[in-house]
């Protein structure tokens, strides 16, 4: 049985997807055997025996089908742009796999093993980024992942390096393979590009999701907000998952604060929305990354291909190559995430604004100083590119292959522009992060909530406080990294406060 594969362990279920390969093609071999018993009876079969798109009427003679399947890997490689990551091309190479070797491709054994020999030996072919329009599958950066079966095309070496493919073939000991009848259509058609784009950001984003609830509730305790906003009573009113989740963490992480304790009476009625409604804010993001979650995994774990093949030995030319479920949802993330980086900058500049007495722009003697003026720009910068980024894709067509494929998902766009906001989003949560850590310097010697003190700590372990300017660059980098890499979760959650 095939090996499922999900969001929350993506690399750990790509490597079992591919062993489970490796032992088991039983699926293949009978979708192929069923394939060439099509074959032999001489049927016509779009992409078999036919040109393909507009040309499916064009029949190909049965000793041109594998130079037909050739010249679609290399008519078809035409992506421009800069290459995805070999972290994505490595999720693209082992989702391409897990639809084949589930069985209704018909792809040829030699091919499939070949790009298992791939995968298993982690040779990633250069993939550029631009190129598809998510209808027949993403054509072009599928054909560019293909290109080194037939020893053309790159890839990727030391040191970023892009490695002409019959070099690397031949320092392993392979030749370039002949393609087999349908393999270049196998190989092309399906969604897998914006699949692993998006599966690679989803995989961050769901934990992402719990350090923008960190943020949140150091920045509350700097800015002595209020705790009310996050009884349980009133989330248990509207019921909506992510919002309870949300409240639930930030109640978690307040837990013995002192600074609460130290203002319960101040008179102050109501805080801004970017404080109170957090719950609200970042519970709907984290709703619409659960949507999004659900449609790439069953996408992951789908069958993308066109024609498909049956058991019964029905051959049937279909449309799960169309891209416009993930484009949609890769759309939805996109503004998910945006809106938590939206929210956030909001915090970083009302910290900055000199309330219940923290300093303006969080520095003693500022004119000399800017202070920290200049990074709630950068934050601003970003929050305003997301927007642009956030325009849908998905309600864009133009029409492709003489009209053939005459609406098309726009899909690869999407997911293009997804990985993008996820790194402004990063950006942002680090400026807050650096933001909220120099506000609670000045709440000392009063200690805030215990998850709060926790991610506090672990920032002075690798940023000191600023009292003069200086290059921020040098504080940006290690907190970008204290986001991006999941650390500032791990170590609030490492004394036994789980979150959610």
């Amino acid at each position: 049985m095939a090996h499922r594969i999900t969001i929350a362990n993506l690399p750990d279920d790509l490597k079992a997807a591919i062993r489970v390969l490796e032992t088991d093609r039983s699926r293949v071999a009978s979708s192929r055997s069923t394939l060439e018993a099509r074959i032999s009876g001489g049927a016509a079969t779009y992409g078999v025996n036919t040109g393909f798109g507009k040309l499916a009427g064009q029949r190909v003679p049965d000793d041109r089908l594998s130079d037909l399947q050739r010249n679609l890997l290399v008519s078809h490689a035409v992506g421009v742009g800069d290459p995805v990551s070999p972290d994505i091309t490595r999720v693209m190479l082992a989702l391409k796999l897990h639809s084949l070797g589930l069985g209704y491709s018909g792809v040829s054994e030699s091919t499939f093993a070949r790009l298992l020999a791939f995968a298993s030996r982690d040779l990633l072919p250069v993939i550029p980024s631009r190129g598809s329009v998510g209808a027949s599958g993403d054509l072009a950066p599928l054909a560019h992942m293909a290109l080194p079966l037939i020893g053309q095309g790159y890839f990727w070496g030391d040191g970023g390096a892009h490695v002409p493919a019959a070099e690397v073939l031949a320092a392993h000991g392979m030749q370039p393979i002949e393609l087999g009848a349908k393999d270049g259509l196998s190989l092309i058609n399906g969604t897998q590009f914006m699949a692993a784009c998006g599966a690679w950001v989803l995989h961050r984003a769901t934990k992402l999701v719990r350090s923008a609830d960190i943020l949140a509730a150091m920045s509350l305790e700097a800015l002595q907000g209020s705790a009310h906003p996050f009884d349980e009573r009133v989330h248990a009113i509207r019921p909506h998952p992510g919002q309870k989740d949300v409240a639930r963490n930030v109640r978690i992480l307040l837990e013995e604060s002192q600074i609460l304790e130290s203002h319960r009476d101040c008179g102050k009625v109501q805080d801004p929305y970017c404080l109170r409604c957090v719950p609200q804010v970042h519970g709907a993001s984290r709703d619409a990354l659960g949507y999004a979650v659900n449609v790439l995994e069953t996408e992951m774990n789908a069958v993308t291909d066109n024609p498909l093949v049956f058991d019964d030995g029905d051959v049937i030319s279909g449309g799960n190559f169309h891209g416009q479920p993930l484009a949609l949802a890769l759309d939805f993330a996109a503004i998910a995430l945006a809106e938590l980086a939206s929210i956030s900058e909001r915090r970083i500049y009302l910290l900055l604004e000199g309330h219940d007495g923290l300093p303006r722009l969080l520095m003693q003697e500022t004119g000399l100083n800017s202070g920290f003026m200049i990074p709630q720009y950068t934050a601003a910068a970003l929050v305003s590119e997301n927007k642009v980024l956030c325009h849908p894709a998905s309600v864009d067509s133009i029409p492709t292959s003489l009209g053939q494929e005459d609406h098309v998902s726009m899909g690869s766009i999407s997911a293009i522009k997804l990985l993008q906001v996820l790194e402004n989003v990063q950006h942002v949560f680090a400026i807050e992060l650096l933001t909220a850590a120099q506000a609670l310097d000045y709440r000392l010697p009063l200690r805030p909530g215990r998850g709060v003190a926790r991610a506090h700590a672990l920032v002075r372990e690798r940023i000191p406080h600023r009292e003069g300017d200086y290059l921020f660059q040098d504080d940006l980098a290690p907190s970008v990294d204290l986001i991006r890499s999941s650390a500032l979760q791990r170590h609030v959650e490492a004394a036994g406060d789980a979150l959610v």
